[in-house]
């Protein structure tokens, strides 16, 4: 949307606000929400004898309005919110309906610090959710040490370092903050190269969060397949199960991504930017059609699968997690101290497929995976081929033998 204009009524401002909504598919209860909270801001207005909305304006009726009485943090939230789309608007800098947590900025000191570490992670061919996951992780360790007292690069010392890697809650972030200092280092920044005394921590891998084919198959058929929602989650969730579908790629999806006529699915993948081509099974193209022909909103966008509720756009993987959730529970299936995320499908679509005998290569190129050792844990889950390789168990011998004879006793 194209910036509005400054010093605009609340009439004009409420006026283009409620157009934005209403194209953006609220619905009329929402619609009638917003056009109350302005009206009581106009009402407002008009009693200050004030012609034009400005973000002070805005305040002063915030702090206005909640001295009276007090309201629920809902209620709070949505004059916010409203309050935050008439500033934009009246500003005229870029108006958002949702809006984002800002992010946060390093402490100023170390900033080019930062910066210089995350172009070289780059230039070394990380991905951009490696980078940003690195990012954060030094990010916090330098608000630590600046906590701590470390006012710039020739004070960082074990002192400051020990007392950030006591605070760190996870441990994780050992690996990232260890080649950060080692990069300070190699590029001349710290004298003393201090990656040395930051702790190694190895990452255990759990065994994969599986459920069986019964249980899969209940929690498709739990799907109520006539309702518009009930359309497009039955066709994301056949996307996982049967496909192995990361949720960030479903959310990503286009139109153009499925070709009926070729009968494939053609992407890149989010996590490792590699082309991946899938076939379309026919249970996953009549699912689709039908949530295209008869759920899918008429919206001017690309992006595949739509929010329900408004506004209308691209749905997010939080959505595909939620939805799974519900399910789940609504199939009575036990997730009680198991993970139970769009992932979880995943693995155990991977896990059925090592049972059945598939070649791991195969399962590998399946999933999109490029490094040949990706999918070595879901050996951990193939009984049947461990069973055939089982050692057996030892004849006693020695003490032990004598303890269970009952000629000695143990203590």
């Amino acid at each position: 949307m194209e910036n509005q204009k400054k010093n605009q009524s609340i009439k004009e401002l409420s006026k283009i606000l409620l157009e934005v909504l209403e194209s953006k598919g609220y619905s009329h209860e929402s619609l009638a929400i917003n056009r109350r909270m302005l009206s009581r801001i106009s009402v407002f207005m008009q009693r200050r004898k004030i012609l034009n909305y400005t973000k002070s304006v805005g305040e002063l009726f915030y702090a206005e309005y909640f001295q009276k009485k007090s309201y629920c943090i809902d209620y709070h939230q949505r004059i916010k919110t409203t309050l935050r789309r008439l500033d934009e608007l009246s500003s005229g800098t870029d108006f958002k309906l949702t809006a984002k947590s800002p992010e946060r900025s390093s402490p100023p000191q170390f900033a080019e610090l930062l910066e210089s570490y995350v172009q070289s992670c780059a230039s070394i061919g990380n991905k951009e959710n490696t980078i940003a996951k690195k990012r954060k992780f030094c990010l916090d360790f330098l608000y630590d040490i600046t906590e701590a007292g470390c006012e710039n690069v020739c004070d960082i010392s074990t002192k400051y370092i020990c007392m950030a890697i006591l605070k760190a809650g996870n441990k994780e972030s050992y690996a990232a903050i260890r080649s950060f200092l080692q990069h300070l280092y190699e590029n001349g920044k710290l004298k003393i190269d201090f990656s040395r005394i930051i702790p190694k921590y190895r990452r255990v891998i759990p065994l994969p969060a599986t459920y069986t084919d019964n249980e899969i198959n209940r929690l498709e058929n739990s799907i109520n397949r006539t309702t518009r929602d009930g359309k497009r989650d039955y066709a994301i969730i056949l996307l996982v199960s049967r496909l192995g579908m990361r949720s960030g790629d479903i959310a990503e999806m286009t139109l153009d991504t499925i070709d009926f006529n070729c009968g494939s699915i053609s992407f890149i993948q989010n996590k490792t930017g590699q082309p991946l081509s899938l076939p379309l099974l026919p249970e996953i193209r009549e699912a689709v059609q039908d949530y295209i022909q008869h759920a899918r909103p008429k919206v001017n966008t690309n992006y595949l699968f739509i929010r329900i509720n408004a506004p209308l756009e691209k749905i997010s993987t939080s959505i595909i997690k939620h939805a799974l959730v519900k399910y789940f529970k609504a199939a009575e299936i036990d997730i009680s101290n198991k993970k139970h995320g769009p992932h979880s499908l995943r693995s155990s679509m991977a896990s059925s497929m090592v049972n059945s005998g598939v070649p791991y290569d195969v399962i590998r190129k399946a999933l999109g995976h490029t490094d040949p050792q990706a999918i070595k844990h879901y050996a951990k889950v193939d009984i049947e081929n461990l069973r055939l390789h089982a050692i057996d168990v030892p004849a006693p011998s020695g003490r032990f033998a004598m303890v269970l004879q009952g000629r000695e006793q143990l203590w």
